[in-house]
């Protein structure tokens, strides 16, 4: 082969390198964030605050939320260190605390065995997730942006986002199969464990996939002309703070929607109210799953081809045209109707969420853009997903009819919809462009 194409094949390699690590590490943060959120309503509801009594699985899904108050604490402290020391590591360090406190969670006992404490170590353990969650998102998309070729950055992005959707299939499969394997019994005294345990397996995987992945070339160039900021963060909130808070209101809008199949509260009303069996509803949504991972990527595509946010503002109204003929469906309890409800529900999830790490990356100068991306995604997972599943079981609980939650999720998509003509779309624009302060 020519010398002339050695430059170009070693670097084809490279970006292949990087949109794997990016999307395998996703998948396996996401598996053991979703690991947990599943089993809330499925097991710890019962085994870990059945001792509360009537309102306990209300507060076992509030323990979904809690960490969500973290993962800001997690994206300032992967923003900092990312942003003065380099994306690479931070997403390896990322990827071990979650893969740690996931297995560690397989091993805590039972409420019936150590009391109080077994539902105080779970909680202490899930935010633990939350401090890793906060900072992997902002890592894994930038480095995927950063290292893609012109005119494809909605593309790589749209690869480790999808690494959500597969990490919800892988969850919500292991679940399942274990589920068919053991009788309700068995999978509440153990058989909940073994996808928690399988944690480790997966991360050591994923870190040896991520130690192979050169550091961002865009980080790399602001590194040699030593224009790093000294603290990003303070530097962040004093010149781009309007980015953070539109960023925070856009992805507050999809992650809202996403955690009612992702946060278990699909999975808990299917199995407990409509009284359909778990391993079919978990069944359900890994079909779901797959019809999510197809619209991101599709979505990541288009944007590339049409602008990010054209593609947001559709994603945006797919979720309002959608969302009562989704619970409609959801109350029949028919199997198929409910997969029908569920992939569909998934095409403007999926248009809301391609599209989101381009659009992140351009927003935010290179100096701030890890703090800057984490932040509002963090922010925007408490305003969006954190009490999601909490809200959603209070106002069905309280109306008598889960219509009531199609309101409050159609008005946080609103709300996203608006957020999305407060930015200007910058596909074009150089990464390592420096922009006027404050400029949305």
């Amino acid at each position: 082969m020519p010398p002339t194409h050695i430059a170009p094949d070693r670097e084809h390699r490279e970006h292949r390198r990087v949109v794997l690590a990016t999307m395998v590490g996703t998948t396996i943060e996401w598996y053991d964030f979703f690991i947990y959120a599943i089993s809330t309503g499925l097991v710890f509801a019962t085994e870990f605050f059945g001792g509360i009594g009537k309102d306990a699985l209300l507060i076992s899904f509030a323990t979904i939320g809690i960490s969500f108050f973290f993962r800001p604490v997690g994206a300032v402290i992967a923003g900092h260190l990312g942003d003065r020391l380099g994306r690479r590591a931070m997403l390896i360090a990322t990827l071990l605390l979650m893969g740690v406190s996931t297995a560690l969670m397989g091993l805590v006992p039972s409420a019936q065995a150590i009391g109080v404490a077994a539902p105080i170590i779970l909680v202490l353990l899930r935010i633990l997730q939350g401090l890793s969650a906060g900072g992997e998102w902002g890592g894994a998309a930038l480095l995927a942006v950063e290292h893609a070729p012109p005119g494809r950055r909605g593309l790589y992005g749209a690869f480790p986002q999808i690494g959500v959707p597969i990490g919800l299939l892988l969850a919500n499969g292991v679940l399942a199969a274990v589920a068919a394997l053991t009788t309700p019994e068995q999978f509440l005294a153990w058989g909940w464990r073994i996808p928690f345990l399988l944690s480790v397996v997966l991360v050591v995987f994923g870190t040896y996939i991520r130690t192979r992945v050169a550091e961002s070339p865009v980080f790399e160039e602001v590194r040699k002309t030593r224009t790093q900021s000294s603290v990003p963060v303070v530097e962040l909130f004093r010149h781009h703070w309007p980015l953070v808070i539109v960023g925070a209101l856009l992805f507050a809008a999809n992650n809202a929607v996403g955690y009612m199949s992702t946060g278990g509260y699909v999975q808990s009303y299917a199995t407990k109210t409509l009284h359909m069996d778990r391993s079919v509803v978990l069944a359900a949504v890994m079909v779901s799953a797959v019809g999510w991972l197809a619209s991101t990527l599709l979505a990541g595509w288009l944007a590339d081809r049409y602008g990010r946010l054209v593609i947001y503002r559709i994603g945006f109204v797919a979720q309002l045209v959608w969302m009562f003929p989704f619970f409609l469906l959801l109350d029949t309890a028919n199997l198929g109707l409910v997969i029908l409800a569920l992939v569909l529900f998934t095409v403007g999830l999926g248009l809301t969420y391609g599209p989101q790490p381009a659009l992140y990356a351009e927003m935010f100068p290179t100096r701030v853009r890890y703090s800057g991306a984490a932040i509002s995604y963090a922010v925007g997972a408490i305003l969006g997903g954190a009490f999601a599943p909490t809200i959603a079981e209070v106002l069905q609980t309280r109306t008598g009819t889960v219509y009531s939650v199609g309101v409050y999720l159609s008005f946080v998509t609103v709300v996203g919809l608006l957020a999305s003509f407060l930015v200007k779309d910058r596909p074009g624009l150089p990464l390592t462009e420096e922009r006027p302060r404050s400029q949305s």
